[in-house]
């Protein structure tokens, strides 16, 4: 299996709906897919129990059936704010240590692509003492930026591609997910990136009416979701 930490330039970056859709594509390629979103906040109360819109998302995006929704997301907090606060609020506790246990324990299963969702940015904290990075750093896995294409991206990239490095991870690559449809000079804006940031372009999605992850998962190329799962 090869797992990704999916992080983003901030909290409206698109992290969920690329992560769908690179899910999606990968499923119609034959390929086994598996995601997790360790803690969410936001969440509504149901009958079922607390549960996540982006959580919900992933789960109808991945094929692995066998899967019950507290496998995809262990930790719902219902306040709309910063997990560690919500958290604080709800009488929970958050750690590297017990998010590490549950992506671990999906890490085992033979699914050929796993997705490991952060929330918000790199250095959203869990506690007064880790942050989400430090999540990542202890599960040792690469990690897969998506880039929200607006006004002030490129300064939001070059300093989470630069986080990312001085953390020890690899950057297996981004993902330009372009969330202001009026965004001026797109182009020009794509080509900086691509020149300036020391990792694939995995697939450039423009602005989709309606977050259509299915629609968006085509412009992932097949060339993109094989290099993901057989990168060394």
């Amino acid at each position: 299996m090869k797992t990704y930490f999916v992080t983003g330039t901030d909290t409206d970056a698109g992290k969920t709906f690329v992560s769908a859709a690179l899910l999606h594509r990968a499923s119609s390629l034959g390929y086994q897919t598996l995601a997790h979103k360790p803690v969410a906040a936001g969440c509504e109360q149901t009958p079922e129990g607390l549960r996540n819109s982006d959580a919900l998302t992933l789960m109808a995006a991945i094929n692995e059936a066998d899967v019950d929704y507290e496998m995809i997301n262990p930790i719902a907090l219902e306040p709309a704010i910063a997990p560690h606060i919500a958290a604080a609020e709800s009488g929970k506790s958050l750690s590297v240590g017990r998010l590490a246990g549950f992506a671990r324990g999906l890490m085992m299963s033979k699914s050929d692509l796993l997705l490991i969702e952060g929330a918000g940015g790199w250095r959203v904290p869990l506690n007064q003492q880790e942050t989400l990075a430090d999540l990542a750093k202890s599960l040792k896995v690469p990690v897969i930026l998506v880039v929200g294409m607006k006004l002030g991206c490129i300064n939001h990239a070059l300093l989470t591609v630069e986080a990312i490095q001085r953390d020890g991870l690899t950057l297996a690559g981004w993902v330009a997910n372009q969330i202001d449809p009026d965004m001026a000079r797109f182009q020009e804006n794509l080509y900086t990136l691509n020149q300036m940031i020391p990792a694939p372009l995995l697939a450039n999605i423009p602005y989709i009416t309606g977050s259509n992850w299915q629609q968006a998962g085509a412009k992932f190329s097949e060339e993109a979701v094989r290099y993901l799962i057989d990168k060394k």
